[in-house]
């Protein structure tokens, strides 16, 4: 691949931009902000407005796709968060891979954006599909997520959740033949232990405390990792780092009550992301997941 500079992005968008409005678009300024771990982010101010760029020469290909893709769907569950419109998204090739974004201004008084956070997440679980999955694959962080369509939630999440994972720690980091056992006696009694009743809800799927924000619209979702599943799955990873008020959690009930046994059933979907972060950051999340999967057997 060719060096880009951060220059030459943001020169990339400005003619993109310019096709996309039909008249010329000229840059008044840009600034380096916060992108998280794995990507370059930058501000653009232009003269149509402000727009928010990440790019990445050595992300998974299609990585900014699958994410655009992602945006799309929430934005079509008509719920009342913002999410953040797409301009433009492009795989890695000769050039990083990106994804162009309306900036979001922070908001500057705060007040009542938690209640609204937790109405517009079981707002946005209350769009449902056919079935379990997704259009297509995608990445909860650089991990592939494979979401093939089921109408078996607990076949998703034992077999290409759970298990994918252990097979891809099992390579990228070894595992011994006793903690391949333990996860398999897990995987093998998932059916039992998701035999409660469950819909196909649209997800965010990496929903923790960076990758929602008040702006001054209201409460935002960036960064998602989509995909039809129980929703109880999107509590868990809430619950997993922390991050939202006792607030968020009593409007979620209050507009969309969740069902019995819900909180019996959140260390058993935490174990999804700890794992991830164990194949990701190695540590002691490999400890972490051994203990989740022995709670349960």
């Amino acid at each position: 691949m060719s060096y880009f500079r951060e220059q030459d992005i943001i020169q990339l968008c400005i003619e993109k931009l310019t096709t996309i409005y039909g008249s010329s678009v000229q840059l008044t300024g840009s600034r380096s902000v916060g992108g998280g771990c794995i990507n370059h982010a930058v501000k653009i101010s232009t003269s149509v407005g402000n727009f928010f760029l990440k790019w990445n020469a050595s992300a998974p290909t299609d990585m900014f796709m699958k994410e655009a893709s992602c945006l799309n769907e929430m934005s079509s569950a008509g719920n009342s968060l913002v999410i953040p419109k797409v301009f433009w998204s492009r795989e890695v090739d000769d050039s990083p891979g990106l994804l162009l974004m309306e900036y979001l201004q922070p908001a500057t008084n705060t007040s009542g954006m938690d209640e609204r956070l937790g109405r517009g997440i079981a707002q946005l679980h209350r769009k449902t599909a056919p079935a379990f999955g997704f259009h297509h694959s995608n990445y909860c962080g650089t991990t592939i997520q494979d979401n093939t369509c089921t109408d078996n939630w607990s076949e998703l999440y034992a077999e290409r959740r759970i298990w994918a994972l252990v097979q891809q720690i099992k390579e990228a980091r070894g595992m011994s033949l006793g903690e391949q056992n333990l996860y398999e006696k897990l995987v093998d009694k998932i059916p039992v232990l998701l035999a409660h009743k469950t819909v196909p809800s649209l997800i965010h799927g990496d929903l923790w405390s960076g990758n929602y924000m008040y702006t001054a619209n209201g409460p935002a979702l960036i960064d998602p990792a989509c995909y039809y599943a129980d929703r109880e799955m999107e509590l868990g990873m809430m619950q997993l780092f922390g991050g939202f008020s006792s607030r968020v959690w009593d409007a979620y009930q209050e507009e969309f009550p969740l069902p019995e046994g819900w909180l019996q059933r959140m260390r058993l979907y935490q174990l999804y992301h700890i794992l991830n972060h164990y194949l990701l950051f190695g540590g002691s999340y490999g400890q972490q997941a051994q203990e989740i999967a022995r709670e349960y057997l």
